[in-house]
């Protein structure tokens, strides 16, 4: 039995149709199979001494003091009488301290994490899921974060990035060229944080590691006086982005290995880096 060509051409669109379906319905399969992932603030801790000074002085008295007189005078008799008493009772005392005591304040910093989370979209191997943030303060259950995750702090995610700063070094510099009249003012600032991802269900780390955020801002001057304005905001941007960089690539190596293009990637920001940045000579 032969099949008309309507017939062949309609069995034809219907199978280039279920294809087309399945084309386009895996991209969405592809994301829900993605793992979900909530990046929690960055926890510090943070020494503060406090220098004292107490000064008490206390003092007590009790007086007490009496006396009688009487006297009787006449041109056949003579009495008088007298009595005096008198009491007295002190205490004094004086208590003086001086010294320093240090204080421990513990928190999240609300910044440096939105560059992470937008390197960690870029990868396409991720999806990212808000939690709950900790406002609690001065307090080691920030670092409980077992005790975070069964509290429901990110709910709906199945791994828990947390970070914490373990260093933050700040530095503003002025510093004379040799051979010239010229004053280098510099502005830089490094943090490096730790960072531990964590299994929601198990519990089970699946990666660990460190990385550091760095930026700077650099003017020269060559005139006595030049009032220099670094851009703080400029060195804060490129602390933030190093660092989402920095932590991207560490969960590509040891949470998702079979990506390849950050490095490539990383490599051609940095080019780009050095031939956007400028000096400026005031004069």
């Amino acid at each position: 039995m032969l099949t008309s060509p309507s017939k062949m051409l309609n069995v034809l669109l219907g199978q280039a149709v279920v294809v087309l379906s399945l084309l386009a319905a895996t991209p969405a399969l592809h994301a829900q199979n993605l793992p979900r992932i909530a990046v929690t603030d960055l926890s510090y801790e943070e020494k503060v001494k406090e220098y004292f000074q107490y000064f008490e002085a206390r003092e007590k008295h009790n007086n007490s003091y009496s006396a009688s007189e009487r006297s009787r005078d006449s041109n056949f008799s003579s009495s008088g009488s007298s009595s005096e008493r008198a009491s007295s009772r002190g205490e004094s005392s004086v208590v003086a301290a001086s010294g320093s005591i240090t204080m421990i304040s513990r928190g999240e910093l609300r910044k440096f994490t939105a560059d992470i989370k937008g390197e960690l979209l870029k990868s396409g191997a991720y999806r990212l899921v808000q939690g709950k943030p900790w406002t609690q303060q001065n307090t080691e259950k920030l670092y409980d974060i077992i005790d975070r995750i069964k509290k429901g702090y990110y709910p709906g995610a199945d791994y828990v990035l947390f970070g914490s700063i373990n260093n933050i070094d700040f530095r503003q510099e002025s510093n004379p060229i040799q051979g010239s009249n010229a004053v280098s003012f510099s502005l830089a600032l490094e943090l490096v944080g730790e960072f531990s991802l964590i299994n929601t269900r198990t519990y089970e780390i699946k990666a660990a590691f460190s990385a550091m955020g760095e930026g700077s801002d650099t003017r020269l001057a060559n005139a006595a006086g030049t009032v220099i304005a670094l851009n703080k905001s400029k060195v804060m941007q490129e602390v933030s982005r190093s660092l989402g960089d920095a932590v991207a690539a560490e969960m590509e190596a040891q949470f998702n290995p079979a990506a390849s293009t950050r490095s490539s990637r990383r490599i051609e920001r940095q080019s780009d880096t050095v031939q956007e940045q400028k000096t400026v000579i005031f004069k």
